[in-house]
């Protein structure tokens, strides 16, 4: 795992400053600890930062082919490069080392483009081709590597994280108000834009090549839903298992320490019991625990670290989210909100103490149908199926609006939600069941000065696109479609990729092996969702690997007490910064709106912890990024 950067000049030639270069690759020094390398050459310049997993004396980067017309720098593991290095070999090409940066290398020669198509791993990488004058750009499957750029008419830069492209002070730190919307909303911001106007994301599944004539941007690969499987239900329960079996097994290559994430959850249980199964000595895994019992998951965690006799490293977590909350907007680069990023940047702390890879669980609930909202969703398509929108629409809309929003009452009686969901059509009320500030608090907060800069703007566009895509699956399909391009790549993947690497972990995701996922997406959905329980046949395929009082217990998110913390132990940080005279949320928001949200959450009669806590990061962000401009 490392951190990339590069600068080129694709129309002048202009000669890139190494200095610029060696202050990029600095600012990714916590990604990749072990070593770094540059290349610069006229117009282009590359900087790598390097954490040794595989051949460790010999995968030093930039790498170069035979002859130095092709150069590399990579972030990521090619978990079948091995396999690919004996079909290169037999067509001629020499390799210098045992790395699997090389196959990417001899691999660009012999198929360019296409050999995206045939590497299984996770990955985000440039290759300079210097006969052809021409950047070469790519984007694993499923987004797990991030990989950014920034375009104006003479200049490129791309790198891991952004603050590395932030390092040239010709960039511009304008801020996009589509993506403080979409933050908002979403609580974190999609691709392909970012907080700034010229700074994108690059679209997992896609590749880019960048030269005199401008960008193109393709697509090589996207997940499909529509070759259903016919299969029995045991069949596929036995095919699921040999498939993440074999998931699993590829990721276990490494040179160095090598452990799993152990939460107590169904997915990472799992993969902890897999890996047992493939290992001759106990697996490492890392747990961690809160004070607060409602929070605590210790307790399953370490049933599954008793049967599987694991070497297990656990640590009660005294979370001071005041503490660290300076350090995660440092190293998530723009706004972003999902609050499980704190227990995920500590238990990521736990298990670097011991390994420099881990296995998590992530991808099972977008997979299978694993959140709670799947099944809301679905059921709510089968009340819309029983009633014409003529009639559906205004009398649920009505009832959604005079519907009191109760959040000190139970589970139970808080239908304002569902009532308002079934006057929209599915697409429409999905997005709202997304969606933190809704169109109506957004518009009591936004000041008309920012009104006038978003315009038309709709933050529904960033699902609506791939809905299209989907169009003609079943509507859980749809779903799960639409969760895989945005919340998968943008919240969960994003959450993890920053976390580990700023403890300087690799973290490899088995359930979201491009193989595996093309499996499981073929599942009938009848299968996935059945009687109202999700991850229905995954559970069944996995059934032997995790103990009864964890498969049949009710799903717990990977979750903090932050409701409480905004009503202590962030008060004074908050106040501190929000309210301060010359905070940036003045220029944009409502003062008066927060005021509000804010007492009302003192007093416990809304919960409105994670629309402050968005505001907190989004002001903490600004602090660090935009008051200081050399952050």
């Amino acid at each position: 795992m490392c951190g990339i950067c590069g600068k080129f000049y694709p129309v002048n030639e202009h000669r890139i400053d190494p200095s610029l270069i060696k202050k990029m690759t600095d600012t990714l020094e916590h990604r990749g600890p072990d070593a770094e390398g540059f290349y610069v050459n006229g117009p282009i310049g590359l900087g790598h930062r390097r954490l040794k997993i595989i051949d460790l004396s010999g995968g030093a980067q930039p790498m170069f082919n035979e002859d130095r017309s092709l150069v590399v720098v990579f972030n990521g593991e090619i978990y079948n490069f091995a396999e690919l290095k004996k079909v290169l070999q037999s067509h001629g090409h020499v390799f210098k080392t045992n790395s699997d940066t090389e196959v990417l290398l001899h691999g660009y020669e012999e198929w360019k483009s296409n050999l995206l198509d045939k590497l299984r791993g996770m990955f985000a990488f440039a290759i300079w081709d210097e006969k052809n004058r021409q950047l070469f750009l790519a984007r694993d499957r499923l987004g797990i590597k991030p990989l950014y750029y920034y375009r104006d008419q003479d200049t490129f830069l791309f790198a891991s994280e952004i603050k590395a492209i932030l390092q040239d002070s010709a960039v511009a730190r304008n801020i996009e108000p589509a993506a403080v919307d979409d933050y908002l909303t979403y609580m974190y911001i999609p691709a392909p834009k970012t907080i700034y106007k010229k700074i994108f994301k690059l679209f997992p599944g896609h590749y880019m090549y960048i030269d005199r004539n401008g960008a193109r941007e393709s697509e090589y690969w996207d997940i499909s839903f529509r070759a259903v499987e016919n299969m029995s239900e045991s069949e596929i329960s036995t095919r699921l298992e040999e498939e993440l079996s074999d998931a699993v097994k590829c990721r276990l290559i490494s040179d160095v320490p090598l452990g799993a994430f152990l939460s107590g959850g169904i997915d990472s249980s799992a993969v902890v019991g897999i890996m047992s199964g493939l290992s001759n000595s106990p697996v490492n895994t890392a747990s961690i625990g809160f004070q607060e019992s409602e929070f605590d998951e210790l307790p399953f965690a370490r049933i599954v670290a008793q049967k599987y006799k694991t070497n297990a490293y656990e640590q009660i977590v005294h979370a001071d989210a005041a503490d660290i909350l300076d350090q995660l907007v440092w190293y998530y680069d723009e706004p972003f909100a999902d609050s499980s990023m704190v227990p995920t940047f500590y238990v990521s702390e736990v298990a670097r103490q011991r390994v420099t890879v881990a296995l998590s669980g992530d991808g099972g609930d977008e997979n299978f149908a694993g959140y709670r909202r799947y099944r809301y969703d679905f059921l709510e398509n089968r009340v819309r199926s029983l009633l014409p929108p003529t009639l559906r629409a205004p009398l649920f809309g009505a009832l959604g609006k005079i519907y009191p929003k109760a959040d000190w009452l139970p589970q139970v009686f808080r239908a304002k939600t569902l009532l308002t969901n079934l006057a929209l059509s599915p697409e429409r009320a999905y997005f709202h069941s997304m969606s933190w500030f809704n169109d109506d608090l957004k518009n009591k907060l936004y000041r008309q000065s920012f009104k006038k800069e978003l315009g038309a703007y709709d933050a529904f566009s960033v699902m609506e696109r791939y809905y299209k895509k989907a169009d003609g699956l079943d509507p859980l399909s749809r779903t799960q479609y639409v969760d895989i391009k945005t919340y998968l790549v943008d919240d969960i993947l994003t959450k993890v990729d920053r976390a580990s690497m700023a403890r300087s972990l690799e973290v490899r995701v088995p359930l979201l092996d491009h193989l595996f996922m093309g499996f499981a997406a073929s599942i009938p959905y009848h299968y996935k969702l059945k009687r109202g329980e999700g991850k229905y046949i995954f559970k069944k395929s996995i059934s032997k690997y995790v103990p009864d009082e964890i498969l049949n217990r009710p799903k717990r998110g990977f979750s903090i007490p932050l409701a409480q913390w905004l009503r202590r132990e962030l008060v004074p940080l908050f106040q501190e910064r929000v309210f301060s005279p010359k905070s940036f949320l003045q220029e944009m928001f409502e003062m008066q709106q927060i005021e509000k949200m804010w007492k009302q959450h003192q007093r416990g009669t809304r919960d409105y912890s994670y629309h402050l806590w968005a505001l907190l990061i989004l002001e903490s962000w600004a602090e660090k990024f935009l008051k200081n401009p050399a952050g």
